[in-house]
């Protein structure tokens, strides 16, 4: 069957993954992630909806060859992520964030691969989803997915997750910290900057990811 890759090789990342195989790599993530081991095949084809064992295993063979999962002929629950690549991360996609306009976060957290190079070697990290455009002057655009460093604070200027307390939401903006009042600029021209008297940063964006295609 298959397990993690105790290399250090590098999975063939710029294969990208079919909806049906993102679905079957996400499932095992989620199962390892709440069980702590490996499904078997029938597990999979059941909790995907499959209608064969043999079609779970042609996802499998792909997902190896794309270097995801390795293989291994010593047990049956040996359905293991490739955690040994230096190059990606794996982060939790945490929900969607508004660059338009304040809404209400969403916490459904899901694992996601991203760049090593985005990540400090120190910190936590997580990712979410942009919905608006009030961004798309530093490069954020509407389902582009950010990479947001876990911190209280950031400098004045800098793209950072804010939670509006009065509000009971969540956005995505420049923060100026000012004598009374903290300042929210978007980072299109269009749009105006906004105020509030509370805003706690969340996390500093150190990075954007964008699906082509």
């Amino acid at each position: 069957m298959y397990q993690v890759d105790e290399k250090n090789t590098i999975p063939n990342m710029h294969k990208t993954l079919t909806k049906r195989q993102k679905e079957v790599l996400d499932f095992v993530r989620k199962f390892v992630n709440k069980k702590d081991y490996p499904p078997t095949l029938e597990e999979m084809r059941d909790g995907l909806g499959l209608s064969a064992v043999s079609t779970v295993h042609q996802h499998i063979e792909t997902l190896v060859e794309k270097g995801y999962l390795q293989k291994s002929e010593n047990y049956s629950r040996a359905i293991e992520l490739n955690r040994k690549n230096k190059h990606f991360t794996t982060i939790p996609l945490l929900g969607m964030i508004s660059a338009g306009g304040p809404i209400e976060a969403i916490r459904n957290p899901e694992p996601i691969d991203v760049p090593s190079g985005m990540l400090s070697k120190n910190g936590e990290f997580y990712a979410l989803k942009v919905r608006g455009n009030s961004m798309i002057d530093e490069g954020i655009f509407d389902n582009d997915v950010v990479v947001v460093r876990q911190q209280p604070a950031v400098d004045n200027g800098e793209s950072a997750v804010a939670y509006l307390p009065d509000k009971d939401a969540i956005t995505l903006k420049r923060v100026y910290q000012e004598k009374n009042r903290i300042k929210l600029v978007p980072a299109n021209k269009k749009m105006k900057p906004f105020y509030e008297k509370s805003v706690e940063v969340q996390g500093k964006v150190v990075g954007v990811l964008r699906k082509y295609g």
